[in-house]
């Protein structure tokens, strides 16, 4: 039996393609995370765990005639899930009338999923020990100035890149912000013609972007090449059976994601 254990349900292959479809819809118009970190992966679902580096302090070394990597730790995946029901009755009344099953369930739990997954790359997660980019230690923090006047965030977010270009991190870089301070950057800027956010989105090449998981107040800048930071993904994003309980059958949106912060320096928090 496959991991998603499909076959253990009746449900017709046209049904299964229609349900892909919402989960991935759904997700992609969620997610902000993955717009900007590589993917590493798909692994598998039976990856169980990845290698996290260090990058500025991997290397090789010998104890007693054994060879070790430092600056190296192996990290389990977390299970990212969220669970949603097709009633027996809907599904009959669409075999009956030829209409469509109704989706909004499944669309619904992979929204809530990729909220989590951006949640997991943005915050970790203190209690399992997982490092986000707002929370691993030795990240660069700036004392965000008030984003709503004159060209303070043009200023912050020039202070970041300049923290990148002191500290030799070069590449591509991304800004992540909270809804609120997306829209204090929704003005114009006396004598230019443009809006301040197009002034901070030319510092990162256009790559900014707005995430409710954030909450308010909160902006990160980061420069996401993959020798910096990346996503590992075991199972990617797909729905799952569950069982059949009441006539119902339960199912269950389901990913193992882990972000994986490997330079520090590459990462700037606006506090």
């Amino acid at each position: 039996m496959s991991y998603l254990s499909r076959e253990a349900s009746n449900l017709p292959e046209e049904l299964w393609s229609r349900v892909d479809s919402a989960v991935v819809g759904a997700a992609r118009r969620a997610l902000t995370g993955r717009r900007f970190l590589p993917i590493y992966g798909p692994l598998g679902a039976g990856t169980r765990a990845v290698p996290v580096d260090d990058a500025d302090a991997l290397a090789e070394a010998e104890t007693g005639g054994l060879i070790t990597a430092q600056g190296r730790k192996f990290v389990q995946i977390p299970t990212v899930y969220e669970d949603f029901v097709l009633l027996a009755r809907d599904l009959e009344s669409a075999a009956q009338t030829g209409l469509p099953v109704d989706l909004s369930g499944a669309e619904r739990a992979a929204e809530r999923c990729a909220l989590k997954e951006d949640g997991l790359v943005f915050f970790g997660s203190a209690e399992l020990g997982y490092d986000g980019l707002l929370t691993v230690p030795g990240a660069k923090k700036i004392a965000r100035q008030d984003w709503s006047a004159g060209e303070n965030a043009f200023a912050d977010v020039a202070a970041g890149v300049e923290h990148f270009t002191e500290k030799g991190v070069y590449g591509a870089y991304a800004l992540a912000v909270s809804p609120d301070l997306y829209l204090q950057l929704q003005r114009l800027q006396p004598g230019t013609g443009l809006l301040e956010a197009d002034r901070v989105a030319k510092l990162v090449d256009g790559r900014l972007y707005r995430t409710p998981v954030l909450g308010k107040g909160r902006a990160v800048l980061v420069a996401c090449d993959a020798k910096n930071v990346d996503l590992a993904v075991g199972q990617d994003m797909a729905a799952a059976y569950l069982e059949q309980k009441d006539l119902n059958h339960s199912l269950r949106v389901v990913e193992t994601v882990l972000p994986r912060i490997k330079r520090r320096d590459a990462v700037v928090v606006f506090e």
